[in-house]
């Protein structure tokens, strides 16, 4: 058992200290709720106020830096990252419950983010000639202070896709992590912040109603860039409206998988179709959450599906073995095990599939075993929801109209797929689809981190699709002779 807590346990970040606070809340390993990782520090709201005054005051210098100059920071502060690596993979899975190689993959992925970043900079800031009669170059700057909240489900990198490229682009940033998950992007952020000048990062921890109020209430914070839920999105860009923050928002998601009559329905396939749906135990705004199957098709997927769900070993994502590991939190548990329970009781049929890997200490942790879910239709609450735990309604259709109705049928738009070997029905299924990315024959991330897709109706607000997300953290203006 390991006991020691990490150095940022129950401390916040304030130009370049790191300060303790009287009162902590325990951040529980999900796997063995009997075990504190570490504390989180309950920040008051005169430590939010002190942490935008320092970011504002870091940022009349920071911004008048070159980019080169902050590239160099970030690459430098890329290869201290890289270094530490392996020794907070464990940390990672005990906090958030993901798997080691889901854990190991997204701290890598946060060192890709810097670099990749840090690279793109130099060509994209260079100022921009218009053609015309008249000279003008489209020059860019930075906007201030930027307040960057992230939820718990996957806070690495949805932390690093943020405050990388602000603080890059010459604004500082004062940084909320989730209270069940922080530990990890603090612990990274700390080797990070050291190759910046102190006040660039910041960090607060604690009630996310009371410091999102602070944030959003004060005309230093320019811009807000928040990731979560839909509700608490809405809120924030009321409260951010009253001073016109700019905000970037990645919401909640109910991402449809359209399986057409041709589809490929092999095991690579069927793999492709679990990893889309179970992936950090569905516990992704862009995981697949709702599958339209053709009637010709159906009976056949839905037992290739129960076959792959079959072989998912759902257990402590610290043992090698585990493919699948618990859910984060006590409230999320109870929400999924809640709904799956009401599913029942409306007379679906669930289908519960999978290996527990301790069945001894199954009740020790999050933990719940993946289920496909038959006999439900458009209305039923599981296909409305966005579950957000390891369980996936099926549904059939008939005709290429009524599944793009079915799937736009949605106060939701962040992903969806086509599973087709017709790319040209494809291209045209995603040209009707209400979303900000579809795969064809996937349902993942995109592999180049500069790019990046928000959602439309309610999964989110501002639209991006190269550059890292640069441009989503400067003003441009134009400069004409």
């Amino acid at each position: 058992m390991i006991s020691t807590y990490p150095s940022v346990s129950g401390k916040y970040l304030i130009n370049a200290e790191w300060i303790e606070v009287k009162e902590t809340a325990n951040v529980i390993n999900p796997a063995n709720i009997s075990e504190v990782v570490g504390e989180v520090a309950l920040c008051t709201k005169e430590i939010v106020d002190s942490a935008i005054s320092v970011a504002s005051d870091s940022y009349k210098t920071w911004s008048l830096t070159s980019v080169e100059d902050r590239a160099l920071h970030m690459n430098n502060a890329a290869d201290a990252l890289a270094k530490i690596i392996e020794e907070n993979v464990t940390l990672y899975v005990r906090e958030n419950g993901k798997t080691l190689i889901e854990a190991k993959k997204d701290l890598l992925r946060c060192v890709q983010v810097m670099e990749e970043c840090a690279a793109e900079l130099i060509n994209w800031w260079k100022p921009e000639v218009l053609p015309g009669n008249q000279s003008v170059q489209v020059r860019r700057r930075p906007r201030g202070v930027t307040a960057v909240i992230t939820p718990w489900n996957s806070p690495l990198i949805l932390t690093f896709k943020r405050v990388v490229p602000a603080i890059l682009a010459g604004n500082t940033v004062v940084v909320k992590p989730a209270t069940n998950c922080p530990l990890t992007v603090m612990t990274c952020l700390k080797v990070i912040a050291e190759y910046f000048p102190p006040g660039v990062i910041n960090i607060v921890t604690g009630s996310g109603k009371m410091i999102g109020n602070v944030l959003c209430s004060d005309s230093r914070v320019r811009t807000i860039a928040f990731v979560g839920s839909t509700e608490t999105g809405k809120e924030i860009m009321k409260k951010s409206g009253e001073r016109l923050q700019k905000v970037y928002m990645e919401l909640g998601g109910n991402d449809p998988a359209i399986i057409l009559g041709d589809a490929n329905l092999d095991e690579e396939a069927i793999k492709r179709l679990r990893m889309g749906i179970l992936r950090a135990s569905g516990q992704v705004c862009s995981a697949i959450k709702r599958v339209y199957v053709h009637e010709s098709r159906y009976e056949e997927f839905v037992k290739k599906l129960k076959k792959e769900f079959e072989r998912v070993v759902v257990g402590d994502g610290i043992q090698p073995d585990v493919t699948m590991g618990p859910l984060n939190n006590k409230a999320q548990f109870e929400y999924v095990s809640n709904l799956i329970k009401r599913t029942i009781q409306s007379g679906a049929n669930v289908i519960t599939s999978g290996i527990q890997l301790d069945p001894e200490t199954w009740g020790k942790g999050y933990y719940i075993l993946p289920s496909i879910v038959t006999g439900v239709n458009q209305d039923s609450e599981l296909v409305r929801v966005e579950q957000f735990g390891p369980v996936i309604p099926v549904l059939s259709f008939s005709d290429i109209d009524e599944v793009v109705e079915l799937a736009n049928d949605s106060e939701f738009g962040l992903r969806a797929s086509v599973w087709t070997e017709n790319e040209k029905l494809a291209i045209q299924l995603a040209d009707r689809l209400e979303a900000g990315a579809i795969f064809h024959n996937n349902h993942t991330v995109f592999s180049d981190l500069a790019l990046d897709f928000p959602g439309l109706k309610e999964s989110g607000v501002s639209r991006e699709t190269r550059h890292c997300s640069l441009e989503l953290f400067t003003d441009s203006y134009g400069f004409a002779d």
